[in-house]
């Protein structure tokens, strides 16, 4: 590995993160999922069933952090098949923050963790200059008593691809606020679309996700950084499958594809987080798509699972494969332009 240049912002190369994680075999044996590329929380036999536990910090401006870090915690919960329930937040704000900008932030927090059926049990608050806008770090927590839970890497050789909730949702939110400025071929209908998009169509798959586990899914994934395409290639790797996805049936969210338009970001690897991917098998999905549809959840199957590794298009030819997320790039593009430190340019 060349590290002359350094590490740019984003997700560490699947390989680092891989070498970096181990191959488990030093975890003790009441771990049941430990880190695994593709894999976003971790599942620990207890005495009561099985404990699963998330944690991912959040960067965002504005005081819709707090509740940022608790839908995108709760996310990764839920596609294990199992209810978030507990949160914690480590929350170090800038010097100068006002006491009005935290209230708003724990009282974001708090209305969405309603929202997800959580509640706030602990963490750690402080103002330091070690950053320069609020950062969440949460932590959640949900407990299977009696089911096992859903890891990404379970799709199997004959399995559907379902795609629940179109993408980029969370791109296109982050994109209109942070490169507003490249945003004038938008229509004023389309900008507001894109800017209230964390709301609407939302970012939340804790209710898809679960019901999607009570009907047999095989493996359930929320794609985040790298867009739609990354995640579904964290299921073809984590799985050990090939995926061949039909991309005319991919859903998308206008405004977000408009956005990305605007910016010069491809909308495959741009951030997903609203979007869910799940494998059925072939007894399971007519009934899971039904289940889904009844609960006004957009889901149609994308694609399958076959033999082998990697991703594909239904043509055969290997889909793109996103090494950064687009907003990332885009933001520090802007950020060169600019003449500012691009590494300040952050989407979460």
């Amino acid at each position: 590995m060349n590290d002359r240049t350094g590490l740019r912002a984003g997700k560490l190369a699947p390989d680092l993160l891989r070498d970096l994680l181990g191959d488990g075999t030093d975890l003790p044996t009441e771990v049941q999922l430990g880190p695994a590329l593709g894999e976003d929380a971790c599942a620990i036999a207890v005495d009561a069933g099985t404990l699963v536990a998330a944690t991912d910090p959040i960067t965002l401006t504005g005081s819709e952090v707090g509740g940022h870090a608790v839908h995108i915690n709760a996310n990764d919960v839920a596609v294990m098949g199992v209810a978030p329930r507990w949160f914690l937040a480590a929350v170090m704000l800038p010097v100068g923050t006002r006491e009005a900008t935290v209230r708003a932030l724990f009282d974001g927090m708090r209305a969405v963790l309603r929202e997800v059926g959580a509640c706030l049990v602990g963490g750690h608050t402080e103002v330091t200059d070690a950053v320069t806008q609020p950062v969440v770090v949460g932590q959640m927590l949900g407990l299977a008593t009696d089911a096992e839970v859903v890891a990404t890497g379970g799709a199997r050789p004959g399995d559907a691809i379902v795609q629940v909730g179109p993408t980029p949702v969370e791109g296109a939110a982050v994109l209109a606020l942070e490169a507003a400025e490249r945003l004038g071929s938008l229509s004023p209908t389309q900008r507001e679309r894109a800017r209230g998009a964390i709301r609407d169509p939302g970012i939340s798959v804790v209710r898809p996700a679960l019901l999607a586990a009570r009907h047999g899914a095989h493996s359930l994934h929320d794609p985040t950084e790298g867009g739609i395409a990354t995640g579904l290639a964290e299921i073809a790797a984590a799985s050990g499958v090939r995926l061949v996805v039909r991309e005319d049936e991919v859903a998308w969210f206008e405004p977000g594809v408009e956005v990305c338009r605007a910016v010069g970001a491809d909308p495959w690897g741009t951030l997903a987080s609203g979007a869910l991917l799940a494998a059925f098998g072939p007894d399971d999905v007519a009934a899971a798509l039904d289940a889904l549809g009844a609960a006004d959840f957009e889901a149609h199957v994308i694609g399958e699972a076959s033999p082998g590794s990697g991703l594909v298009g239904s043509d055969g030819a290997a889909l793109p494969v996103f090494a950064r997320d687009e907003v990332s790039r885009v933001l520090e593009d802007i950020g060169r332009a600019a003449g500012n430190d691009p590494s300040r340019n952050r989407s979460r």
